[in-house]
């Protein structure tokens, strides 16, 4: 297939690169043409200077950009992407961003004759470099399976939620589940130093149990050593729980733990913890001591 790649950021670079070593001709776009230029030289396949001309012959175009602003901007700006792509593309967003600009993104496309899914992703940095993230999808059913072998590049599991926006929720979910996760898991690893656990055993034993979870068996021993360096920085999560935020508050739905560990991670980024990995949250903790 021909397929396209806008924004080859932490995530996007090693997605686009799983689709050109499958063997696709791949196209990519970034707004930083000298990392456009340093995919090509790393795996097989050409870059284009504007989202529109990398979309030009595309059978499907994968983004992964910044927010809802960005995704604004290369799909319906000047040269955005809808502007020379060719009827019946299918264009796939896997951007964290709102489930309104999902649906309006669908919408113009569906005006233009293209086709458009949400297909957020989950497994950080680690996930896209060894092709296993997890992908939430919103749309239609037989969109999904045209572009099922592009997907299977670079993730293990791709699920049907329901209409486009339905990935975003998931993906809010997501977030929620984690920062509550390692709200509780920062308790409890100082819980353990104060007893005098070895970290390393209680989590070979824990993870089996029902406490068993992704975090505590990747991150637990980490933050008792103080390693805080894992890829998905805290000012990425800062940005996906405001966007939880919004939509519990669009809903009515309060949802104070997360709202709690947002506040928290505000915090560690005023002290320039920006770019630590998001179980950096247990310093928060310490301060509350």
């Amino acid at each position: 297939m021909k397929v396209t790649f806008i924004g080859l950021g932490t995530m996007g670079y090693p997605m686009a690169g799983h689709v050109s070593k499958a063997g696709h001709n791949v196209t990519v776009y970034n707004r930083t043409t000298t990392k456009a230029q340093a995919w090509c030289e790393e795996y097989s396949g050409g870059f284009a200077t504007t989202p529109a001309l990398a979309a030009k012959e595309a059978d499907i175009v994968l983004t992964c950009v910044g927010n809802d602003d960005d995704l604004r901007a290369v799909y319906l700006g000047t040269d955005g992407a809808f502007q020379m792509a060719k009827p019946g593309t299918l264009f796939i967003d896997h951007t964290t961003a709102s489930a309104e600009v999902a649906k309006e993104l669908s919408a113009a496309a569906q005006e233009k004759g293209f086709l458009f899914m949400d297909g957020p992703v989950s497994g950080g940095q680690a996930g896209a470099v060894n092709g296993v993230l997890t992908v939430m999808m919103g749309g239609e059913q037989s969109h999904l399976e045209m572009a099922q072998s592009i997907l299977d590049c670079y993730a293990k599991s791709t699920s049907l939620l329901g209409p486009v926006g339905n990935g975003q929720l998931a993906k809010m979910v997501n977030q929620i589940l984690i920062g509550g996760i390692l709200s509780g898991l920062s308790e409890g690893v100082r819980f353990a130093e104060k007893a005098g656990l070895d970290m390393v055993a209680l989590v070979e034993t824990l993870k089996h149990g029902a406490a068993g979870s992704w975090q505590l068996e990747n991150r637990g021993a980490t933050m008792a050593k103080e390693e805080f360096d894992f890829g998905f920085a805290i000012e990425w999560m800062h940005k996906d729980l405001g966007l939880c935020l919004a939509q519990a508050e669009k809903m009515g739905l309060s949802i104070p733990l997360t709202k709690a560990v947002d506040q928290d991670y505000q915090e560690l980024m005023a002290e320039g913890r920006g770019r630590q990995d998001t179980s950096v949250l247990i310093k928060a903790l310490d301060k509350k001591a």
